[in-house]
């Protein structure tokens, strides 16, 4: 069953909350704010409309995609026209006015703007205590997953804890440093994991849990270099509940959504309209072996050659197509038929391999470590490994999580968070040039003069 966001009555349609014009000007077809958020029902819709921002050709639709998956090793776009806008990214050729930076940071501080409209006024409305709780934990846990985004990004961005509500104070907002951004998101997702129920039911099924909050929580943790507290959190995430699932290929697919292993998921629906996600069409190209390579979302060489031999993992994860080319479908595209940019998969955003091999990240080198990147092994019908096999333990976990979680916005963040950025794009022919983060939006510093550009841009 998908979570369905309801935005019939949305008036959250900028980075502001309102606007004298606004105000006057609102169309008769929508709720003005002035009568809105009033009632619990209004910030229950208020709080869907942070979720509906998770969509945006910004976020998980488009811009977080290339911004962790073809950034990395993983993939590459091979593509002419206006397939270029999206090649540079593969190339660290990106500037400073490109298209796919400007909506990740107008589409996350978009969603920002939502959760901050409703935490600022939340706690104003006669509503169930209850039902305020959770989606207090919703918009905390929400706002802080597109910061997190943002962060890894763009490093030193702008940290906006309450309701904007004028052009003005928009362009007042400076740069935080990366450290204070993380420090606030430690602090909001230790108070929405509290809030937050462990599991829903019926309609509510792939609204924000604890699990979710704690396991952002955790990755915020090892990215901050708090092993001991990441530690202890993924820990607590083992009470959840969570299991892995028999089958690898059982993750994916609109049948398997929500399943015993999934711990939040961005929900796609085709069929609708503006529904549906583009990127299961974006994921679907040929081979980087190919003569006539086209213009999607390819698999790198070394990533296919990565999967071991027996490898239960490749098959549910790239599967070769018939037609003209020798190529591979990307595991979003396996498992149901899907319309051309209107397909109905959800994103896995985190599940429970990714806890357990954060958890052996946490743990570090030892016995344990290793029982728990083979619980992962043994899922995709491999091995095990131990302290004696070849390389080094980060060479070894880094591995485990770029064949186990390929494809899911995981592997850019991995190497920065591993130091391993920059050796492994130049061992692949790409080095970064020194854009270990992206460049600030040239709107963004032309409209706000104190910010400052990023290194190599």
């Amino acid at each position: 069953m998908k979570f369905k966001y309801i935005l019939s009555f949305i008036v959250l349609t900028g980075l502001l909350s309102c606007s004298d014009s606004f105000t006057d000007l609102a169309p008769t077809s929508q709720r003005n704010v002035g009568v809105f958020y009033k009632t619990g029902s209004d910030m229950e819709v208020a709080v869907n409309a942070i979720y509906n921002t998770l969509k945006a050709d910004g976020c998980y639709d488009q811009s977080y995609w290339v911004m962790q998956e073809l950034r990395s090793d993983n993939t590459f776009w091979d593509g002419t026209g206006l397939a270029e806008e999206i090649t540079v990214f593969d190339k660290f050729t990106d500037i400073s006015t490109s298209n796919i930076t400007e909506e990740a940071w107008a589409s996350s501080y978009l969603g920002i703007s939502r959760a901050n409209i409703v935490l600022s006024r939340i706690d104003d409305i006669d509503m169930d205590a209850g039902l305020r709780e959770r989606l207090r934990g919703e918009a905390l846990f929400l706002r802080s997953l597109f910061y997190y985004h943002l962060t890894v990004a763009f490093g030193n961005i702008p940290l906006v804890l309450t309701e904007t509500a004028s052009v003005e104070e928009g362009q007042g907002h400076t740069q935080a440093v990366a450290s204070t951004v993380y420090q606030q998101l430690i602090t909001d997702l230790i108070e929405a994991e509290s809030k937050l129920p462990q599991s829903y039911s019926g309609i509510d099924i792939g609204r924000a849990t604890k699990g979710a909050a704690a396991t952002l929580l955790a990755k915020i943790y090892l990215v901050t270099g708090a092993n001991g507290d990441a530690e202890s959190t993924l820990r607590r995430i083992l009470t959840y509940g969570y299991e892995l699932v028999d089958d690898y290929a059982d993750l994916w697919g609109t049948a398997n959504e929500h399943n015993v292993e999934s711990i939040f998921e961005v929900e796609f629906e085709g069929g609708f309209g503006d529904q549906g996600n583009q990127f299961t069409s974006q994921f679907n190209g040929v081979l980087a072996t190919s003569v006539t390579a086209g213009v999607r979302n390819i698999p790198e060489r070394d990533l296919v050659d990565a999967y071991e031999d027996g490898d239960l993992r490749f098959a549910a994860s790239l599967a070769e197509v018939t037609d003209d080319n020798t190529g591979y479908t990307i595991k979003y595209g396996l498992t149901n038929d899907f319309s051309e940019d209107d397909a109905p998969n959800n994103w896995v955003v985190f599940r429970y391999a990714d806890v357990l091999l954060m958890l052996a990240e946490a743990i570090g080198e030892g016995g344990e470590a290793y029982d728990l990147i083979n619980q992962v092994r043994a899922r995709a019908g491999l091995g095990p490994i131990d302290s004696n096999s070849p390389g080094s333990f980060t060479d070894k976990l880094l591995q485990e999580r770029r064949v186990e979680l390929a494809f899911e916005n995981h592997r850019w963040a991995d190497l920065l968070r591993f130091g391993a950025a920059e050796s492994v794009m130049s061992a692949q022919g790409k080095p970064t040039n020194g854009k270990l983060l992206f460049a600030i939006p040239q709107r963004e510093i032309d409209l706000n003069a104190g910010f400052k550009q990023n290194p190599g841009y």
